[in-house]
């Protein structure tokens, strides 16, 4: 399945999967649905969010930031690119928001958790996006009733809404690569580190993220701030703002967690 785009309008974004080299966070293998070879294919029912173990920090969209910062805290990757992540939690490969059942807390999901196993991959050619499943045996079977083709060979109601949700994913995150380049363009983001308590008087150094600096946000020359208002960008940037009451909120769960490991 594809979806066919303006070549001068494809910019390369951390959202879809490159042919070749790293792949995106949670895909290990994404291949093109095709329905001869899948004409069988199936979603496992309540594969749930098992695949988020392990990580501690996700990549979010811009148009999420309001609600991502009631729940998370957002910071920017220091990857050159600036990406914005909500922060999942304060220890190396540790997810607080993801039960033991493979559930997800009570909290709103980032949209790049909840597009999984679905991808865009761009083809070599530059000017077509195609859908994309990652081929991962503990999420696919074989057959079941959430085929991704119909008896007709005809895309199924899932890969239909699959394939809208990852354009409008995917028209979002270009959105968010120039929100990114303006904050890098106007030198507003700055390396943080937090030091945060949690029970037993332990400390947790959290390092290797950047934040919006307030001062320098309230330094910027009118015609800067104009440019940020005029492209309807501050509601965000004070989003990411308030998200730093957040880190409370990961470092009670945090101790929550210890406490019932201790217990």
């Amino acid at each position: 399945m594809a979806k066919k785009t303006d070549k001068k309008d494809t910019k390369k974004s951390s959202e879809s999967a490159a042919p070749q080299g790293a792949m995106p966070l949670f895909y290990s293998n994404p291949m093109p649905l095709d329905a001869k070879e899948h004409a069988k294919l199936a979603l496992k029912e309540n594969f749930g969010f098992g695949f988020t173990k392990g990580v501690n920090a996700v990549p979010i969209n811009l148009i999420e930031m309001p609600q991502i910062c009631h729940f998370y805290p957002i910071a920017f990757a220091p990857d050159g690119s600036a990406t914005p992540v909500a922060i999942l939690g304060l220890r190396d490969n540790e997810n607080l928001f993801l039960n033991e059942d493979n559930s997800w807390e009570d909290a709103y999901i980032p949209a790049y958790i909840r597009r999984y196993p679905f991808i865009f991959s761009e083809m070599p050619d530059g000017d077509q996006l195609t859908l994309c499943v990652d081929n991962n045996s503990d999420i696919l079977a074989k057959k079941g009733d959430q085929t991704f083709f119909d008896k007709d060979g005809k895309p199924s109601a899932l890969s239909r809404n699959a394939l809208e949700f990852c354009k409008s994913y995917h028209a979002a995150a270009q959105q968010t690569v120039e929100f990114s380049k303006a904050l890098e363009k106007h030198k507003l983001l700055v390396d943080r580190e937090a030091q945060i308590n949690v029970a037993g008087n332990q400390r947790i150094n959290f390092s290797g993220f950047k934040i919006i600096d307030e001062q320098k946000l309230a330094e910027l020359d009118d015609k800067a701030f104009l440019d940020l208002r005029q492209k309807g960008w501050l509601p965000f940037i004070y989003a990411h703002l308030f998200s730093g009451a957040q880190w409370q909120r990961l470092s009670h769960m945090l101790t929550q967690k210890l406490g019932r490991e201790a217990a």
